[in-house]
């Protein structure tokens, strides 16, 4: 049995392997990371992710950072969890590791610009152009998750997979900034069934959990007391 220590903070895409890890069913421990304190910038953290982010995962004490690499190795890993479909083809299993970096390399970044503009704006206006700017590249590929999600559909068709926990992350993060999601209804869909999953519950609530004791300390932690956007 291995033991698991997950780094996580509130809002973050730390969520996707918690919810991967309450799939999976395992006993697994987590590591809060207050970002406004920046303590993913302590010597500490920055020993297990020198990178200074999370997520983070310890296995057996040894560190696998980058969502997409945790992700695989925890399906890999645990395979009866069902975490992506049965790969028929070595071609097929790099087609899913294809789907979650997409996720992650393109659709991530452009939602870190329209939610936290003021990372990359330098000087007057520079915040509001950049938000601008990614809303105009995200709604093409919102289109093309709009279309392959309608009917109810999860991303690979009948069956969930920790694919559809990413998109969730990314349109809850979105929505809690005043994302345009009019022209979008299957993703608001999607967000609305992804929260019937008891795995999701249970990771969501882990944040509240952790939102509402950083709030104590007096720490912003904006839109995380609700399951919902």
């Amino acid at each position: 049995m291995y033991k698991f220590e997950l780094f996580v903070a509130p809002g973050s895409c730390a969520r996707v392997p918690a919810i991967a890890l309450e799939e999976v069913g395992v006993p697994y421990e987590t590591r809060l990371i207050r970002l406004p304190l920046f303590e993913q910038k302590t010597p500490e953290f920055l020993a297990i992710n020198p990178k200074g982010k999370v997520p983070a995962l310890l296995i057996d004490g040894e560190p696998l950072t980058e969502n997409v690499a945790i992700l695989t190795w925890l399906n890999r890993t645990f395979p009866k969890a069902g975490l992506l479909p049965a790969a028929a083809s070595d071609l097929s299993a790099a087609q899913q590791i294809a789907d979650l970096a997409a996720i992650s390399g393109t659709i991530h970044p452009i939602v870190t610009r329209i939610a936290l503009p003021g990372k990359f704006g330098l000087g007057d206006g520079g915040a509001p152009a950049i938000r601008a700017a990614a809303i105009q590249a995200m709604h093409p590929l919102m289109t093309m998750l709009n279309a392959r999600l309608a009917g109810g559909c999860w991303w690979y068709g009948a069956q969930w997979s920790i694919v559809d926990a990413y998109i969730f992350w990314a349109w809850w993060r979105l929505s809690v900034v005043d994302y345009p999601s009019d022209d979008f209804p299957n993703m608001v869909d999607h967000a609305a069934r992804i929260l019937q999953r008891p795995s999701v519950a249970r990771a969501m609530a882990q944040e509240v959990k952790y939102a509402r004791q950083m709030r104590a300390d007096g720490l912003f932690v904006p839109h995380t007391d609700l399951g919902q956007p």
